[in-house]
């Protein structure tokens, strides 16, 4: 049989893919969001991470046989997107799963089957890794397959082994490799080799369950899971150099290219990958708006923000100006909407959601470029933790985007220093996971087999009885755990309730026979509600038979607090907007927070108008009603559902008649009365389009009344005020401050102009054109940008290059041209400055009339200027 690898487009490979395994038995199942109900990782990340809990056997699979397109987002390599061939932060996995039903040999054959015959793939350009000690596979694929055992390689553990974890499902993999020169023969074949192999195919064969020891037992069910990346094989099929110019990615590059006027075949390398990084970081953040992901500071919002920011700030290096993400994200939408429909139902957010961070990260991207300029123009080896998070929270540069720009320059970044920073503004959120851990708690889920999830009896019992069933210590099990330990114990029933739906765990007691462990939080982890205390006294027995008793205090206030973000969603729905849905909330003893989608600030009145509403309804004493009911219909009598929450068949749903219904588990006042009162402490945005609102309500309002009494009463004795009358005081303190330091503005600037001024008369004509290339003595950088701007202005079509060194060993340049040398003679201020700054030992850019640089190297200064003005000439004439 004759093979010969056919032209498909993306759109007909992932289409063949999954109709050839469709007609093997496999059920064709829609890609899972990009917002994953596994709470270890922020997003998607792999093919297999929807089917994690049937892997696991905490969920039994509908279909033996399934198969699937799924996006993921991956950011662990992204300095590496566009610099290599293949490297994505947004990519399609295609997969085929075998839950206990087919194992290697049907895989192997099927993979074989749908490379050569379907794809159409040549057997001489294909090799075969396999783990070095699974001889299993190795003889399938020389006997069955017929592979000739010189293109069959044993690897190691590290390459093809693969594990969930530290314990808990595992097994060999096997992976197809595509061969682009065959011609250079199978004497030394390196899999390694980048120019030569790609992997296209890998083939997990889930076997073995891992214990904490390092010992493999077989599974009772074997399970196959398998990707193949679309992206990859597309640029097989279509015989393209990478991933980029494929048909899943070219066009929107393509268009990128064209608003900025660069032909993309003969861009240079520089401007290729900033063209790359576009057509890739579009393709991601299209998806994660689609799946209604909304740009924030935390979690994978800050995901999305910073994919943005970096689209941005690549459009700027190959000379974008203004907005042009919504432009690029139509072609974007045009490409997925066919596999992935909710893109284009999602048109208008995306857009707008782009517009908005595009937008905003404009107004402050050329003063933080400015900022980071001089700071890069100071420092010799490394940026401070201080300066890179002023560049983070003034100017919206994401730290990585600092990373990545000081590493253009030579530097580092105090990662640890901004770290401290970032804890001093606020709590961190958790960190992302960029892998899957299978196990969650590798020791729970080996004993899952053994022990049933958590009887939940909180909603009725504050007290109960509840036999122990695990104890771990440090991660591990153990049988008795003695008094000073922490410990995580999980019961087989309690009243504790376990963090979800924003609200905390609750605290309290295990208590027994000369027994007491206090506990501090529940968290529930795979079905189990795993408590986390110290013993107090006495030892703890797996086994045991101990009393669980609740804080009661803490657990009103949660309620409180829980009923009261109820109440808070549905009086901004009813007074702000109806469309205003929940993006996040925590509900903690002390306060409460909510976060919702909302295009912009509440006014003041508007939040006086939402406390006013919502205590009102409290003062009304409504009752509660809780039942239980299926999904469907709850969804039909008008309950909210949070989205991204993952709900079962039968939910419960909370019901104050006439006022709020949602689908909730959490713990909640029986009467609206019982909260007792309800106070917003703050309104504000935490990213384009989510506001927050903080607030207190029942006995928390008390406390946080006395810390405000506190802080009125240091005030008025500090500036020997009444209450009433410290506003206008310290509006006057902050006039006078105000005052002070536009003076010295002035008298920079002032001194900034007399120096320049002198300079007019050192302007030469060339041509149509005025050139001035002069030293300023030791003017610091800022006051340098101001003179240039100045004489360009004053000069007319002209180009302004000036120096200075503001301390010793340190170099500034900037370069400001006016429209007519950008337009006619096609040059830029970014390109030009950063030519001339590297003859100092430096760098820098900017935008194509106005840019800045550093150097190091003082004494080439004259050496740079003299250079510059040259090339000045010579590019004028």
């Amino acid at each position: 049989m004759a093979y010969s690898p056919q032209y498909l487009s993306g759109n007909e490979i992932r289409e063949k893919f999954l109709n050839f395994f469709a007609d093997r038995g496999h059920k064709i199942l829609p890609s899972a969001s990009l917002v994953p109900e596994d709470p270890t990782v922020l997003l998607t990340i792999a093919g297999m991470l929807p089917f994690k809990p049937i892997f696991l056997g905490q969920q039994k699979a509908e279909y033996p046989r399934a198969t699937t397109s799924q996006k993921c987002i991956r950011t662990n390599d992204i300095e590496n997107v566009g610099r290599t061939a293949r490297h994505h932060t947004f990519f399609e996995m295609l997969g085929n799963f075998s839950f206990g039903d087919y194992f290697k040999e049907q895989a192997i054959a099927m993979a074989w089957e749908l490379s050569t015959q379907v794809f159409g793939l040549p057997p001489e350009r294909l090799v075969v890794s396999v783990f070095e000690e699974d001889d299993e596979a190795f003889a399938i694929w020389r006997d069955k397959i017929g592979i000739p055992e010189h293109r069959i390689k044993r690897m190691g553990k590290d390459d093809n082994f693969w594990e969930s974890g530290p314990t808990g499902p595992c097994g060999p993999c096997s992976e197809l490799y595509y061969d682009f020169h065959p011609e250079r023969g199978d004497d030394h074949i390196d899999l390694e080799d980048d120019s030569r192999f790609i992997e296209f195919y890998n083939l997990v064969f889930m076997q073995y369950n891992q214990d904490a020891d390092g010992n493999l037992t077989p599974l009772q069910n074997k399970n196959i899971d398998t990707g193949m990346g679309l992206e990859r094989m597309a640029q097989i099929l279509q015989q393209v150099p990478n991933n980029y110019e494929t048909d899943l990615i070219l066009p929107i590059i393509k268009t990128a290219a064209e608003i900025a006027g660069i032909d993309y075949n003969k861009a240079d390398e520089t401007t290729k990958i900033s063209l790359k990084v576009i057509g890739d970081h579009i393709r991601a953040v299209v998806h994660m708006i689609a799946d209604e992901i909304t740009a924030s500071n935390i979690g994978r919002g800050y995901v999305l923000r910073r994919l943005i920011r970096r689209v941005v700030r690549h459009g700027r290096l190959i000379g974008i100006e203004g907005e042009f993400t919504a432009k690029v994200a139509e072609v974007a939408i045009a490409l997925a909407e066919s596999a992935y429909p909710n893109v284009r139902a999602r048109e208008n957010s995306i857009k707008s959601e782009l517009q908005r961070e595009e937008s905003q990260f404009l107004k402050t991207l050329e003063r933080g470029e400015k900022l980071l300029a001089e700071i890069i123009e100071k420092e010799k080896k490394q940026i401070s933790g201080v300066d890179a998070f002023t560049l983070y929270d003034t100017y919206g540069f994401p730290l990585e985007l600092t990373q990545e720009i000081a590493e253009e320059h030579g530097l580092t970044v105090d990662v640890e220093g901004f770290e401290q920073e970032m804890e001093k503004q606020r709590d961190r959120s958790r960190e992302a996971h960029e892998t899957i851990d299978l196990t969650v708690q590798g020791s729970l889920d080996k004993l899952a087999e053994h022990i049933h999830s958590t009887k939940f009896v909180g909603y009725s019992e504050l007290q109960s009885t509840g036999k122990v069933e695990v104890v771990l210590v440090e991660g591990k099990t153990v049988e008795v755990a003695e008094a000073g330990t922490e410990v995580q114990v999980i019961l087989d029933r309690t009243p504790f309730y376990a963090e979800s739906g924003g609200q905390i765990g609750d605290k309290g007691y295990l208590t027994g026979d000369n027994l007491v462990v206090r506990i501090e939080d529940v968290q529930k982890e795979s079905g189990f509600f795993v408590h986390y205390g110290r013993i107090e006294r006495g030892n703890l027995k797996v086994g045991d038979t101990v009393t669980a008793t609740i804080d009661r205090a803490c657990r009103r206030r949660a309620q409180a607090n829980h009923t009261a973000t109820h109440l808070l969603q549905a009086a901004l729905k009813k007074i702000v907007d109806n469309s205003i849905s929940q993006a996040g909330s925590l509900v903690a003893f002390d306060r409460l927070r909510f976060d919702f989608n909302c295009p912009r600030p509440l006014t003041p009145e508007e939040v006086q108008q939402v406390e006013d509403r919502v205590n009102t309804w409290i003062a009304e004493a409504h009752e509660a009603d809780i039942k239980l009911m299926p999904l469907e219909e709850a969804k039909a009598k008008g309950a909210i559902a949070m989205f991204g929450e993952k709900y079962s068949a039968q939910v419960r749903v909370l019901d104050f008649p006439g006022v709020s219904m949602e689908l909730c588990g959490g713990t909640h006042v029986r009467n609206t009365a019982e909260i007792g009162i309800f106070k917003i402490v703050s309104e504000m945005g935490i990213s384009s389009g989510v506001r927050r609102i903080e607030a207190v309500a029942g006995p928390a309002v008390l406390d946080y009344l006395n810390v405000r009494d506190k802080v009125v009463k240091e005030l008025s004795d500090r500036f020997k005020a009444k209450p009433e009358e410290i506003g206008d005081r310290v509006n006057s303190l902050q006039a006078e401050l105000k005052a002070t330091q536009k003076e010295l503005e002035a008298v920079k600037q002032e001194l900034a102009v007399a120096k320049s001024d002198q300079l007019l008369t050192q302007a030469e004509t060339v041509g149509e054109f005025k050139i001035l290339v002069s030293q300023l003595g030791n003017l610091d950088a800022k006051s340098l940008q101001a003179a240039a701007e100045r004489l360009q202005q004053k000069l007319g079509e002209a180009a302004v290059v000036l120096g200075s060194i503001p301390e010793e060993g340190k170099v500034s340049l900037v370069a400001a041209f006016s429209s007519k040398v950008v337009k006619d003679k096609q040059l830029q201020a970014g390109k030009f400055i950063g030519r001339i700054a590297k003859i100092c030992g430096g760098g820098g850019g900017g935008r194509p009339n106005l840019a800045q640089a550093g150097g190091r190297d003082a004494s080439k200064l004259d050496e740079a200027l003299d250079i510059a003005k040259q090339q000045l000439i010579e590019g004028l004439s």
